[in-house]
């Protein structure tokens, strides 16, 4: 993806690049369900994510990534643990989980309960670790989407009357929060996103209709609010986006490929890339990409998959990008799996030692298709 040495403007493309999150290690979960348990201290856990992340970095950096990710090892979600620590959000024990294919995740919600700000939020200190075991490679740090506040939290009706109000606070939030993310050393900052998959299915809008919500009003006003965040950015910041379909313990949500909210992402969104699931006929074709209007706007192809461990055929893959080079010139193609390992803290169900070698995979092809 394009982004850069940490004090340089943005000049480099990651040909082989990875989503974020990666399995939790065994000494990770123990310690997590140490802590839960009273058994260790804040501290303790602290030092045991410490020592399992710089593990995985070195990892990282020894299968051939150039940026690398603290596996979001720190979050048992890879949108509620920063979602709930911004100002005016509160997490809490929902009823029910998140409902994906044959799954369902275990309970959690998020509430607005409060005028929605970025103070010191507890992730400035993840990253500020991240940075300081990257050295000399960059350290890419994920956080979920404004989109995903909206669509996944409750918003309480007597802070916000008015949903405009709620949305312009929210983009004022987020734009404050990349700022500090950068000022603490962040050159690349990736945000995740759900809602636009959900925005793409046609089942999906059905059933945001039956709740009263309007896909139309979504779409324009999660559009909006992304690029008031991330307006005015300074130049070496390199901002993406992973659009996902959904992932937990290798199942997934919604359908449909990316033709319903095309022209709007790939044409008004002012980002640096997108990384894209296509890792099968869920995602749709590439035709979508003809709405790619920018030489200077990268789309990172998931075209291997994080859900299980068999090794795609390179020239299989080789092949899906030459078709996806009819419609977006190939040197601002890249490629990586479609979308994390473990975006909830159970995981993909693959092996550690498989994650590894489908991103050693990706690095290869990329490797032979940029030479």
């Amino acid at each position: 993806m394009t982004t850069l040495d940490t004090d340089k403007k943005v000049s480099k493309i990651f040909r082989a690049d990875q989503v974020g999150s990666l399995l939790r290690s065994d000494a990770i979960k123990k310690a997590r369900l140490q802590k839960a348990e009273g058994q260790i201290t804040f501290e303790q856990l602290r030092k045991v994510e410490d020592e399992e992340i710089a593990r995985i970095v070195l990892k990282q950096k020894e299968v051939g990534l150039e940026a690398v990710t603290d596996g979001e090892f720190r979050r048992a979600w890879w949108h509620f643990d920063f979602l709930e620590n911004l100002v005016g959000v509160d997490g809490y024990w929902a009823g029910n989980g998140i409902q994906f294919q044959q799954k369902q995740t275990k309970s959690r919600g998020i509430k607005v309960t409060g005028k929605l700000d970025f103070g010191n939020h507890p992730m400035l200190e993840d990253f500020k670790y991240l940075h300081q075991a990257a050295g000399d490679h960059v350290a890419k740090f994920t956080i979920p989407s404004p989109s995903m506040l909206h669509f996944r939290g409750e918003v309480d009706s007597s802070i916000y009357q008015d949903e405009e109000e709620f949305f312009d606070d929210l983009a004022k939030a987020y734009k404050k929060g990349i700022q500090a993310f950068y000022d603490a050393g962040c050159r690349y900052l990736q945000l995740d996103d759900t809602a636009w998959a959900y925005l793409c299915s046609a089942e999906q809008k059905e059933q945001l209709r039956a709740k009263g919500l309007d896909p139309d009003y979504l779409v324009k006003m999660y559009l909006q609010t992304l690029n008031k965040a991330v307006a005015d950015r300074p130049d070496d910041l390199a901002i993406t986006m992973h659009i996902c379909r959904g992932n937990f313990r290798s199942t997934w949500i919604s359908s449909g490929g990316y033709e319903p909210v095309a022209e709007q992402l790939f044409g008004h969104l002012n980002i640096d890339g997108f990384f894209l699931e296509y890792d099968n006929d869920r995602s749709g074709g590439f035709d979508p990409l003809r709405f790619v209007n920018r030489p200077d706007l990268n789309i990172v192809l998931g075209l291997v998959t994080s859900k299980h461990g068999e090794l795609e055929n390179k020239d299989v893959i080789k092949k899906r990008i030459e078709e996806a080079s009819q419609y977006v010139d190939l040197n601002q193609l890249c490629l990586s799996p479609q979308c994390g390992f473990a975006s909830t803290e159970e995981g993909n169900l693959l092996t550690e030692e498989q994650q590894w070698a489908k991103l050693r995979h990706v690095v290869e092809i990329a490797g032979e298709v940029w030479k």
